[in-house]
């Protein structure tokens, strides 16, 4: 249990696999996650490690799950075994064959389906009437009858008809305007084109997409045009297509489309279905595939950390492990080669290292988030106090007090409740949306901030801006006295002066009365900023107090007695004193002597001022003025002390060690010079740190001097911009506050002025309205607002 409290204790140890486990070893480390592995390859190139061909068949086949075919996943799987291989190569090659011959069908369709459109053309507009109006116009001219030739562009002549060639094909739609006009102008007018629409749009086979064509015929005379005609049809890319020159051909190739056109479309419908039952049977492990792959890949990333043994037969890796996990390890290791079939044991053993271990503190699925908040800011040295489990207490309470409303907390613990209850059915669903994934990781956090805010809600009375009278008000308002000024005035202002009015404190919380008083946020005003410093200085006095456990920890007396105990008492003699001062004030005046109570922040500023002259600001007890002296000196006191005594001291150690060095004889039994350099180096200050902490620079005044002189300067303006800065729990907790009034008076106020039938239909939409408005701007953005004010003040 108390390592929850500090960063794990953890050690160095060489491990010794046979070639043929350790893969098996090392997957079995990687599942329960408690070591870390150091390469010992610095200096290899990546492309020269040994088993970068395995990681390269990994990635390969990473690749290969995320090829999509005709918008279906193509699944595929690599394992070290060859039954698994052989699965994958066979699914693989049937999914191929299967998509090649869809996109052999669906290309020979898309013609058919051209071909028929060509042919049957749809409407009156088709080629095949074009085709009769050409055939009647050359009868007309060989009999010698003066009907003209029709649809003929202007300038075309009819001897082009009476003996022409044609060509006939699908160009797309949008380039018919401009394939016309290239056809005039190349052709000089010696062709004649004939276009239809097809309504329905084609499927492309390339790329699946719908597009619109048009069939066309030009007509032409001699070889010369029918080159050029090719040409432009080519540069246009459009596409050509046979065409029987007698009606009769052309009914006969049309019924021998259809026919095939159904043929195809019959076993493309057989092909859709294969393939959806083979990628429905593969869908359901592809999620296994795409783990064992990328779990592949990392242990193999992970075996080319380590170091090949002379006869390539055991690898050496060396990893950083909890010493409280060493069981754990070697069972993991002794499952592993368990596995790979290995008769010879894989080896764990400790090493002696003067390097400064990795931090590690333990998390489970409660803990983590409060964790994630803590190494957001930063990851504390090895051995360190994990501020942690502090976290999970102060954080949802600083959270609830800016956030302090019964109903709000109620709905925000009713919906982390609903993500903890179901978590496991949530986690197997894996959603890809970050931001909920976002929410759901942080589950526990919003649980208790919830809760938290449900108890500040109580201690406000407010739940929905609306205050909640379970006791009954201590104040007592008596018509018989005071019959007018009820009847008259609208406006109600709460005088604890009032005799006969008071009654009692109310049990628990802000007495209800205050919902309806004029003078509701001068009352609360007064409170709630007196209580955020009083709360922002306990929080940065026990801030301060945990440093204490390290120096102890670390044995290093030198920071107890010239760092914290001057960081402590300047906290306590200026701000610790501020909080004694308010609860003072809260005791030391009742509702007779309130009014003439002095101001704390003028008496305050006074302190520093040494000013006690004020005529409007009378001190607040006997001898006031002499203890507030007292305390500043003793605060300015602790300045030099933390600013120059520590790097005095640290530097005359130093020196008096380095002169005992001097007098020092190895043949003797003492300490040789070189020895007692590489001691200094590690413990310059001359207070012994914990085992396996050393330092690689050697002691530099300077450097020093600079380090404590910045940490002087930040911790004395810190105690005072943070103490403000603890006020905007009283900012936020004002601005929810007045929100959720608003909101109320704005919305559901005006629902709750209608009657009868109307009125009822009326709530209901101004109820939803509100509803939507709660929970978007009063739970998510308040909410996040509170939660990043939080976290400010944690960091």
């Amino acid at each position: 249990m108390g390592e929850l409290f500090r960063s794990e204790e953890m050690t160095l140890a060489q491990l010794f696999l046979q070639s043929e486990a350790a893969y098996c070893c090392v997957s079995e480390l990687g599942e329960i996650g408690m070591v870390q592995f150091r390469d010992l390859n610095p200096d290899v190139n990546v492309f020269q490690r040994k088993f970068v061909n395995e990681v390269r068949r990994c990635e390969e086949m990473d690749r290969k799950l995320s090829i999509r075919a005709s918008r279906c996943c193509l699944p595929a799987h690599l394992s070290v075994f060859t039954a698994s291989q052989a699965t994958f190569e066979k699914l693989e090659n049937e999914l191929k064959e299967i998509n090649t011959n869809q996109e052999s069908g669906s290309t020979q369709a898309g013609v058919s389906l051209v071909l028929c459109f060509f042919f049957s053309s749809y409407k009156s507009r088709g080629l095949r009437l074009f085709f009769l109006a050409v055939h009647s116009d050359h009868l007309a001219c060989e009999t010698g009858a003066s009907q003209p030739v029709s649809h003929l562009l202007p300038g075309q002549t009819a001897h082009i008809v009476l003996c022409s060639r044609f060509v006939a094909g699908v160009i797309g739609r949008e380039r018919i305007p401009t394939f016309e006009r290239m056809l005039w102008r190349v052709c000089r007018g010696n062709v004649f084109l004939r276009q239809a629409d097809i309504e329905d749009p084609l499927e492309d086979p390339a790329t699946g997409d719908q597009v619109h064509k048009s069939v066309f015929i030009i007509f032409f005379q001699g070889d010369q045009l029918k080159n050029r005609v090719k040409k432009i049809c080519e540069g246009f890319r459009a596409t050509l297509y046979p065409c029987p020159e007698t009606p009769q051909e052309r009914k006969e190739m049309l019924a021998g489309v259809n026919t095939r056109i159904d043929d195809l479309q019959m076993v493309l419908n057989q092909t859709e279905d294969h393939r959806q039952r083979v990628l429905q049977a593969a869908a359901k492990t592809v999620r296994v595939w795409f783990i064992k792959v990328r779990k592949m890949k990392a242990i193999y990333h992970t075996l080319n950390l380590c170091n090949i043994d002379v006869t390539q037969k055991c690898l050496i890796a060396e990893v950083w492990c909890p010493v409280s996990d060493l069981d754990a390890i070697q069972f993991a290791l002794r499952r592993g080669t368990e596995k790979s079939g290995s008769t010879v044991p894989s080896i764990l053993n400790r090493m002696q290292t003067k390097q400064t271990p990795p931090t590690y503190n333990k998390t489970n699925k409660f803990t983590s988030g409060f964790q994630n908040i803590v190494d957001a800011y930063g990851i504390g040295n090895y051995r360190e106090i994990n501020p942690a489990p502090y976290t999970i207490i102060t954080f949802p309470f600083l959270f609830a007090v800016m956030f302090g409303d019964l109903g709000h907390g109620t709905l925000m613990t009713c919906a982390a409740l609903y993500l903890v209850l179901r978590e496991s059915r949530l986690m197997a669903q894996r959603s890809d949306n970050e931001l909920f994934n976002m929410v759901f990781a942080g589950r526990y956090i919003i649980l208790l901030m919830g809760i938290f805010s449900m108890y500040t809600g109580i201690i406000y009375n407010d739940c929905f801006s609306k205050s909640l009278n379970a006791f009954g008000s201590g104040w007592s308002v008596r018509p018989m006295f005071m019959p007018d000024t009820l009847t008259g005035n609208r406006i109600l202002q709460l005088d604890p002066v009032v005799e006969g009015v008071f009654k009692g404190p109310y049990p628990i919380g802000i007495d209800p009365i205050w919902n309806i008083a004029l003078n509701k946020l001068t009352f609360l005003n007064s409170f709630k900023m007196k209580m955020s410093v009083i709360l922002g200085v306990i929080h940065m006095l026990f801030g301060v107090t945990l440093s204490l456990f390290n120096h102890l920890y670390f044995q290093k007396p030198i920071n107890i007695y010239l760092g914290f105990i001057p960081e402590i008492v300047f906290m306590s003699s200026l701000f610790g004193y501020l909080a004694i001062l308010i609860f003072y004030k809260w005791l030391a005046y009742d509702a007779q002597t309130s009014r003439e109570a002095p101001s704390l922040l003028i008496a305050f500023i006074n302190m520093f001022l040494f000013s006690y002259s004020d005529p409007t600001n009378k001190p607040l007890y006997r001898g006031q003025m002499g203890l507030q002296t007292f305390l500043v000196l003793i605060a300015l006191a602790c300045v030099p002390c933390m600013l120059i005594v520590k790097t005095l001291i640290l530097r005359r150690q130093y020196l008096w060690r380095k002169h005992l060095v001097r007098r020092g004889k190895t043949a003797d039994g003492l300490i040789s010079v070189e020895l007692w350099h590489a001691e200094l180096r590690r413990d310059p200050g001359g207070e012994r740190a914990h085992r396996g902490r050393g330092g690689d620079h050697p002691f530099n005044f300077a450097d020093v001097a600079v380090h404590q002189a910045i940490h002087t300067i930040e911790y004395c303006l810190g105690c005072i911009s943070n103490t403000a800065s603890y006020l905007r729990l009283w900012a936020l907790s004002l601005a929810h506050a007045q929100l959720s009034e608003v909101l109320w008076t704005m919305v559901m106020h005006i629902g709750f002025s209608s009657r009868g039938l109307a009125g009822f239909f009326l709530l209901s939409i101004f109820f939803a309205a509100f509803a939507v408005l709660t929970v978007a701007i009063l739970l998510i953005m308040e909410g996040l607002s509170a939660f990043l004010h939080a976290l400010r003040l944690h960091w």
